[in-house]
C-alpha cells in the first residue's frame, strides 16, 4: 500500500503517521485468516463488547475512570446507547436503577449536572436527557415527568449571550458543542423557542472556518457601548470532527427558525464543508478510518463525528447514498459482498469504514477503542458503534414519512406551526432497508441510530411523542433485534 505522502523532511509527526499506518497494515487479514472463521477479523464480537459494556453498568466503572467523575451522565449513556446499537434492551430493573440515577444529577435550578452536588452543564444534561429517552417512560418515576423543563428553559436562557452563543454553564466559555446539546435536549423535550436560539445561526455560521469544518467558537466585537459589531468574526482554532458534526447538526435543527426569520439569512458553505468531509476518510494504508482534523491520525470515535456527517447533509439537500424509483421505491442490492459495486459511494467510502472499525477498532477483550495499541474506552465504544451503524444503514429524510407524521398531527388551540416544524424535522428520518450493507455478513447489523440525536429512532419517537403530546404513526421496522441484558 502507498504511504502517506511526505515532503522529505521527517517531523515526529510525521514519523508518528508513518508508525501509525505500519501497525494498522498488520491487522488487515489475509486469505488464509478469512477463509478460517475462528481467525476471520470481518466478525462483530457483539457478545465480548456487551460484556464489556454490562460490566461497567453492573459492577461499576474501573479505578481509573475517577477522572470522569464530572462526566457521569456521559459514562452512562456511553453504555446505555452502545447496547442499544448492539440491539440489547435492559430489564425493568435496571431501567429504574439507571431512571433514579439521572434524577439524582437534576440541578435544583434546572438543567443537569455532571454528577450529585455539581454545576449544572450542557453537556451532562445531553445525556441526561438522552439516558431518559432510552430509559425513561411517563408517570411517577418513569422519569420523563420528573424533568423539570420550565427550570430547565431558565437555565438555557441564563446562558444565552448577546451574539447567540451559549456559555456551557455559568461561569464557562462558549462552544458549539453546548448549543448542539442544547438544541437536542430542547427539541426532544418541546421547549425550544424562537426567543430561545434568537441569532444563534448566525453565530454557528461563523464557527466556519476556512477548511470547511467547523471550529469551537467564533470572536465577537463589541463597541464601546457594548453594541455587538456586524464585522467579520474570526473562528476560534482550527476546523475539528467533534465541533463540525455538532456545528451541522445544529445548522440542520435551526433550519425552521433560519426560514421563519425576516431578513437577509445566514448561510454557510456546503460545497466546502463536504469538501473538507471527504478530505478527513484516511486512505488505503490508513484502512479507511477518520480522522478529526487536518494532518491528524486516524481514530475510530470520528467514524461517527465526521462519517455520521454525511446523513446530516442529506437534510441539506446534499447526496444520497441509494438510487430511487419512479415509483418512489428503493432498488434492492443482493446481501453479498459484491452488492458494494452497485452502492454510490462517491461521498465516503462505507465499506472501508467498517472495515476499519472492523479490523482494528474492535479490542480484543470486548470494548471498541480509537486504534491499536490502545485500550477500549466506554466513549470509543459508544462512538465506533454509532459509526458502525452509520456505514452499514442509510438513514434519510423521508418526505413520505413527513407527510405520514403531519396527517397525525393534531394542532391544540393557539399553538404556532413553528413548534410543529420542528417536531416534522427531527421525525421525517427513516432507515432505508436496501441501503444497509454489511461487511462480514448480517450478523455484524447493528441498529440504527438517528442522524442528528445519537439515539434510535424509536427512542426519539417516544419521548418526543409523549413531550409534544402526538400520536405518531407506526414505522415498518425490519431486521431489528434485541436481547436483555
Amino acid at each position: 500500500m502507498r504511504p502517506t505522502p511526505t515532503d522529505g523532511f521527517p517531523s515526529s509527526t510525521s514519523k508518528l503517521q508513518t508508525e501509525t499506518e505500519a501497525i494498522l497494515q498488520k491487522y488487515i487479514p489475509n486469505d488464509v485468516e478469512s477463509a478460517s472463521d475462528e481467525s476471520d477479523k470481518s466478525v462483530l464480537n457483539k457478545q465480548l463488547h456487551i460484556q464489556f459494556l454490562a460490566r461497567n453498568l453492573i459492577q461499576g466503572f474501573p479505578a481509573r475512570y475517577i477522572s470522569q467523575d464530572a462526566s457521569q451522565p456521559w459514562l452512562l449513556f456511553w453504555t446505555l446507547h452502545a447496547l442499544c446499537i448492539l440491539q440489547v434492551s435492559l430489564d425493568p430493573g435496571n431501567r429504574q436503577r439507571a431512571v433514579d440515577t439521572v434524577l439524582a444529577w437534576q440541578h435544583p435550578d434546572g438543567g443537569f449536572s455532571g454528577g450529585p452536588g455539581q454545576a449544572a452543564h450542557l453537556l451532562p444534561t445531553y445525556a441526561s436527557v438522552c439516558t431518559l429517552a432510552i430509559v425513561g417512560r411517563p408517570g411517577s418515576g418513569g422519569g420523563w415527568d420528573q424533568i423539570d423543563r420550565k427550570k430547565m428553559y431558565d437555565f438555557f436562557m441564563s446562558l444565552k449571550q448577546p451574539d447567540g452563543s451559549f456559555l456551557v454553564s455559568h461561569h464557562g466559555e462558549v462552544d458549539v458543542r453546548g448549543i448542539y446539546c442544547l438544541l437536542v435536549s430542547a427539541t426532544l423535550l418541546n421547549i425550544l423557542t424562537p426567543e430561545l436560539v434568537a441569532g444563534t445561526p448566525a453565530f454557528v455560521a461563523s464557527c466556519q472556518t476556512y477548511e470547511g469544518g467547523f471550529a469551537s467558537a467564533s470572536q465577537p466585537y463589541y463597541d464601546l457601548a457594548g453594541v455587538l459589531l456586524d464585522s467579520p468574526r474570526p473562528p476560534l482554532g482550527e476546523a475539528h470532527g467533534g465541533y463540525t458534526f455538532c456545528a451541522v447538526a445544529s445548522w440542520v435543527m435551526l433550519q425552521p427558525f433560519i426560514s421563519a426569520a425576516a431578513g437577509p439569512p445566514p448561510a454557510i458553505n456546503i460545497s466546502l464543508l463536504l469538501r473538507w468531509l471527504v478530505s478527513m476518510q484516511g486512505i488505503e494504508a490508513e484502512l479507511g478510518g477518520f480522522k478529526g482534523r487536518t494532518n491528524k491520525l486516524v481514530d475510530g470515535c470520528y467514524s461517527w463525528w465526521i462519517g455520521g456527517c454525511f446523513a446530516l447533509l442529506e437534510a441539506l439537500g446534499v447526496g444520497g447514498a441509494n438510487p430511487v424509483s419512479s415509483e418512489g421505491h428503493t432498488v434492492e442490492h443482493a446481501d453479498d459482498e459484491y452488492s458494494w459495486n452497485d452502492v454510490d459511494d462517491s461521498i465516503f467510502n462505507r465499506k472501508a469504514l467498517q472495515e476499519y472499525l472492523l479490523y482494528v477498532g474492535q479490542h480484543p477483550a470486548g470494548g471498541l477503542r480509537d486504534k491499536p495499541p490502545k485500550g477500549a474506552d466506554a466513549y470509543h465504544t459508544l462512538y465506533d458503534l454509532s459509526g458502525l451503524s452509520a456505514a452499514q444503514h442509510h438513514v434519510f429524510p423521508s418526505p413520505k414519512r413527513r407527510q405520514q407524521v403531519a396527517d397525525a398531527w393534531t394542532l391544540s388551540e393557539g399553538e404556532d406551526e413553528l413548534r410543529k416544524t420542528v417536531f416534522l424535522d427531527a421525525l421525517w428520518w427513516v432507515e432505508e432497508e436496501g441501503g444497509s450493507k454489511f461487511v462480514g455478513g448480517s450478523g455484524n447489523r447493528v441498529n440504527a441510530t438517528h442522524p442528528i440525536f445519537n439515539v434510535t429512532i424509536t427512542h426519539t419517537e417516544g419521548i418526543m411523542a409523549h413531550f409534544y403530546k402526538q400520536t405518531i404513526p407506526p414505522r415498518i421496522l425490519k431486521g431489528a433485534q434485541t436481547t436483555a441484558v
